[in-house]
């Protein structure tokens, strides 16, 4: 680990102030950064210490929608009376995630930044990283893919995003609050993150003098009927090799609005929207599932040793709408 200055803040405008520093970066739970600190894949010049920062409340809003702040812990926020009753997808989400000890460190505000846990980024061994050195290759493309993207990958970059909660948000249509010199500023999650392209070293479009301030999230139709469900290796404390947020609001017998987002499949939550299309205004049965499930794969290109990501997530995706709708 390199040498590095550290001063620990009591205000948004102090943070504000020291992200003005090129090479700052920002600590709250540690969780990841430290990791990364360590293997010499993060090597930032300044840390400014957010830990202290009033920002970690669940509070309710005007519109019956909350707000997460970003220094809520992934536990506290998972437990949220507030969360549990209105957007249960979120709170499975944030337990399918890490081990109850790193979830009770860990920030949402932080679980949002997370870098991706490709091996041959992590690993500092592995010279050509274009998210770690840009313009230096990809060596995932020549090794073991199995972890990597189905989805909106490219030449530079076919890392996959390792958040369980970026997933469940994404299918709620979350909101990220920002504060910057330039003022505050709300993104939606769909324009948050980034896919690879050219620049894989972005993985969001959040600005490096912009700090997160809370998560928004608008009133729910979903709580009696969403579902997440994670397929992974092991079953606990390990990253996802597909999960689906799944969500259905239902009337008279319909499907009158649908959510479906898959992780561990793409450089961030993968929104598939023509599979909630093939699901809303139609009943919730085999033929309807069978047909979202099916669009939820359209478009995918596997590389090598992950084709099986394709029609694990086909099921997975019938798997979570059959359990989000009472069938499982």
């Amino acid at each position: 680990m390199h040498a590095f200055s550290y001063v620990r803040v009591d205000s948004v405008d102090d943070a504000l102030s020291a992200l003005r520093e090129p090479g700052t970066k920002v600590l709250a739970g540690g969780t990841n950064l430290l990791d990364l600190m360590k293997g010499y894949v993060e090597q930032p010049v300044h840390i400014v210490d957010i830990s202290r920062l009033p920002l970690d409340q669940v509070a309710e809003g005007s519109d019956g929608g909350i707000r997460i702040g970003a220094l809520a812990r992934n536990s506290d926020a998972a437990n949220h009376p507030l969360v549990r009753q209105r957007y249960p997808l979120l709170t499975q989400a944030f337990l399918a995630g890490a081990s109850p000890q790193l979830r009770n460190m860990a920030t949402v505000g932080g679980n949002l930044m997370q870098r991706t846990r490709c091996h041959y980024f992590t690993d500092a061994a592995f010279d050509r990283c274009n998210k770690r050195q840009p313009g230096s290759g990809c060596a995932a493309r020549e090794g073991f893919t199995r972890q990597h993207a189905i989805f909106g990958a490219s030449e530079q970059c076919i890392a996959t995003h390792p958040s369980d909660m970026a997933v469940a948000l994404a299918a709620l249509d979350a909101v990220i609050v920002v504060r910057g010199p330039r003022g505050e500023r709300r993104i939606p999650i769909e324009d948050f993150y980034r896919l690879p392209g050219t620049t894989p070293q972005r993985d969001t479009n959040l600005a490096p003098d912009e700090l997160i301030l809370a998560i928004d999230l608008s009133p729910s139709s979903f709580a009696e009927h969403s579902h997440y469900l994670k397929v992974r290796d092991r079953a606990s404390y390990a990253f996802a090799l597909v999960s689906v947020a799944a969500a259905l609001e239902q009337r008279d017998g319909a499907i009158r609005d649908a959510r479906i987002a898959l992780g561990g499949v793409a450089h961030r939550p993968w929104r598939v929207r023509d599979a909630e299309r093939r699901l809303v205004g139609n009943r919730l049965d085999q033929a309807s599932i069978a047909a979202a499930a099916q669009a939820s794969v359209r478009g995918a290109q596997p590389i090598r040793d992950n084709a099986f990501k394709v029609p694990l997530a086909q099921r997975a995706v019938m798997l979570a709408l059959q359990s989000a709708g009472g069938m499982a």
